[in-house]
């Protein structure tokens, strides 16, 4: 995860518990838990790479800091 979206340290705080949560819901099958647990944590932790991944591109731009001053301008 690249730091640009400044999410990958919250997804760890919500990833800790997780495992011990889907354990706690299937603790006779040890394949149902991780998958469980992996069903939530692929597509937010997708959703916060791309995100992360965009938001290098903008700030990295061959035109820096352009990029950013125009994404700041259309929210204005």
């Amino acid at each position: 995860m690249s730091p640009f979206a400044g999410e990958g340290a919250n997804l760890a705080m919500l990833d800790g518990p997780e495992p011990g949560l889907a354990l706690a819901a299937h603790p006779d099958d040890t394949e149902a838990a991780p998958t469980a647990y992996e069903a939530r944590l692929f597509p937010r932790s997708e959703a916060a790479a791309a995100e992360s991944a965009r938001s290098g591109v903008l700030l990295f731009r061959a035109d820096a800091p352009q990029g950013l001053v125009d994404a700041f301008a259309a929210h204005s």
